[in-house]
């Protein structure tokens, strides 16, 4: 009997929501898999915890975590649930305990992105000049689709802190995106070694899962046979 698929959660980051996976979700669901995409309030840490712990429950074990950006702070701190086999970041962030965004951020040079940011209400949003630096390998119309749908997160979320990071004790994957104007290409190297991350590099945007969806789903794949053959 052909083992069962694990199941795949996403998350997203900041200045987006769900349907940024929109090029791997009809895929991996043709292959078999269940999919959730979680819709995270971006907010707080906890609030996005909370998103992903509810699509986990809708979805059956084992189950893998798919982060993206802040998505990778999130399934740091939601991978810690029973069901969760593996983790996999793109082009992520991934906190040690006690580690905020804003720490990870200023280990290395700024990124291009952050002179493009405007706060207002308490809210951070990309300037329309700046989403080049975001999404610049996809085409023009497609960026200012980018643009026009961007989530816009709590400032607060930037010093947000977990205690005990899911990466730990689970196998983790990596895609580095070496042309990433938004999360500098050396901070993405120095944490994915530092968890000990199976890493692949793929010359794109923050946006690998738009502008190189192939690449993405080939990880992903990884990842679950891994964990089916466990």
């Amino acid at each position: 009997m052909t083992p069962k698929k694990p199941s795949i959660v996403f998350a997203h980051g900041l200045w987006a929501d769900g349907s940024c996976f929109s090029k791997l979700i009809p895929t991996l669901q043709r292959e078999g898999h269940e999919v959730i995409s979680a819709q995270n309030t971006l907010d707080s840490l906890e609030g996005d915890v909370d998103a992903v712990h509810r699509a986990l429950e809708r979805v059956s074990a084992p189950a893998i975590l798919v982060g993206h950006s802040w998505g990778g702070f999130v399934i740091s701190a939601a991978g810690n649930h029973e069901k969760v086999a593996g983790l996999v970041y793109l082009a992520a962030l991934s906190p040690e305990a006690g580690e905020s965004v804003q720490e990870l951020i200023g280990k290395f040079t700024q990124p291009e992105l952050f002179s493009h940011l405007q706060e207002e209400n308490g809210r951070i949003w990309i300037a329309r000049d700046g989403i080049s630096h975001f999404c610049g390998d996809l085409s023009p119309e497609d960026q200012q689709l980018v643009w026009a749908t961007q989530g816009a997160p709590r400032a607060e979320v930037l010093t947000s802190t977990t205690d005990n990071p899911a990466w730990r004790s689970k196998p983790t994957w990596y895609l580095l995106t070496t042309q990433d104007h938004a999360v500098h290409p050396d901070l993405q190297r120095f944490v994915s070694q530092r968890m000990d991350a199976t890493t692949v590099e793929v010359n794109s945007s923050h946006v690998p899962m738009l502008s190189q969806p192939e690449v993405v789903l080939g990880l992903i794949r990884k990842a679950a046979d891994t964990v089916a053959s466990a």
